[in-house]
């Protein structure tokens, strides 16, 4: 049904998420929830370090050049308010819960996930530089995201007096070992590793199935390597493909071969099991503290810091409104929530899955839905020059 789907509002984490649904506790209950936590954690785990470390090889810095000052705005300016916002508007809504919980709700949903909008990003119609600035971001600010979360978590848990296995006594120095080792890490082998792969493509030793899965490798191999030196494993992924995509001189082809392939099938299999586990047990204990947030975060904490952080950019109203409103949540905010959720022992962790679940699932239907039609609207001219639909090569 996939080509069906790709000429339909729904898209495929709509579809997945809601046979997830239908197996699992919400319907026919084929998924036991006794055995799902440790596989949840092991999956979210593997799939995040692809994610990160995919997503940032991909970003092409050379040919931001002449179209930077989007993402560069958005990520700069909007991200670190939103996440401020984030945190203002969800201590407000829950003024009990501590403010580092209400920082790590902030910053697992401030990530964008620009697959689930997928027609803004490959239609023609939209300008080249919403285009770009969308997909850099959503391949940038899931990376910029991992170290908040994971402070954020860190601090939360030790703040309730809960022990978090393998933190230290000292806080306070165990983050910044993984924050300032990770990147290193991330620099080190991501640049070796395509120093060596070049090598091994300019001397015909590898063929074009095994550089995909030398990709793998290489993303495994910076995580496995950050964690055993006391660095982040998740943010050293990040870092390596960053540097991996960006210093290596062979064509890079076979990434997006790769994540077409075996990457979606990861991606398919987290919103199955986020239907299937994470929505019945958001939806449970969902309230309408839950809902405000939700909503707020789709709307307000996502538009508003965008907005602002794009006045002076020489775009139009409805050019800002529409990157204000293109900041779906996904996959990021799923993989943060899960993993953080099992590693650390939060004790609000139900309040923080049910909004985020509940902010995923809109984000879904909603961006899916409108994604189409406002995109459909460059084409008729909607606050843009006619000249600017026309790609710069």
């Amino acid at each position: 049904m996939s080509r069906w789907l790709e000429a339909s509002i729904l898209t495929l984490p709509m579809t997945f998420t809601a046979f997830g649904w239908l197996i699992g506790q919400g319907g026919v209950e084929l998924v036991p929830m006794e055995a799902e936590h440790a596989v949840i954690q092991v999956v979210a785990e593997i799939t995040l370090v692809l994610v990160l470390f995919s997503d940032a090889s991909r970003v092409a810095l050379r040919d931001l050049r002449d179209s930077y000052a989007v993402p560069a705005r958005m990520l700069l300016i909007g991200m670190p308010l939103t996440i401020a916002l984030g945190t203002l508007l969800a201590h407000g809504v829950s003024p009990d819960a501590p403010w580092m919980v209400a920082l790590l709700v902030a910053a697992i949903l401030a990530p964008t996930d620009a697959a689930l909008g997928q027609a803004v990003v490959t239609s023609p119609a939209v300008p080249l530089r919403i285009r770009e600035g969308l997909n850099v971001e959503s391949g940038l600010n899931d990376g910029l995201a991992l170290p908040v979360v994971m402070i954020a978590a860190i601090m939360a848990a030790e703040m309730a007096g809960v022990d978090v296995d393998g933190v230290p006594a000292d806080a306070v120095v165990y983050t910044l070992k993984l924050v300032i080792l990770g990147p290193l890490v991330g620099v080190a082998l991501g640049y070796g590793l395509a120093r060596l792969l070049d090598a091994a493509i300019e001397r015909r030793k590898i063929t074009l199935a095994y550089q995909g899965i030398y990709f793998l490798v290489a993303a495994f191999l910076t995580f496995v390597a950050a964690e055993l030196v006391g660095g982040n494993g998740l943010i050293a992924a990040f870092v390596g493909g960053l540097v991996f995509g960006n210093t290596l001189r062979s064509p890079t082809d076979f990434i997006a071969e790769f994540m077409e392939s075996e990457g979606q099938l990861l991606t398919i299999f987290t919103f199955l099991i986020f239907g299937a586990v994470m929505v019945p047990l958001g939806i449970a204990h969902a309230g309408w503290q839950t809902l405000v947030l939700a909503v707020l975060f789709l709307t307000a904490v996502r538009m508003l810091p965008v907005w602002l952080a794009l006045t002076g950019a020489g775009l139009k109203p409805y050019e800002k409104l529409f990157l204000g409103w293109f900041g779906p949540r996904g996959l990021a905010s799923v993989l943060f929530a899960l993993l953080i959720l099992e590693r650390f022992a939060i004790p609000e962790a139900e309040e923080i899955l049910a909004c985020v679940v509940l902010t995923v699932m809109l984000s879904i239907v909603l961006h899916g839905v409108s994604a189409n039609p406002m995109a459909a609207r460059f084409s008729k001219g909607v606050g843009i020059d006619r000249n600017r639909l026309i790609d710069r090569h």
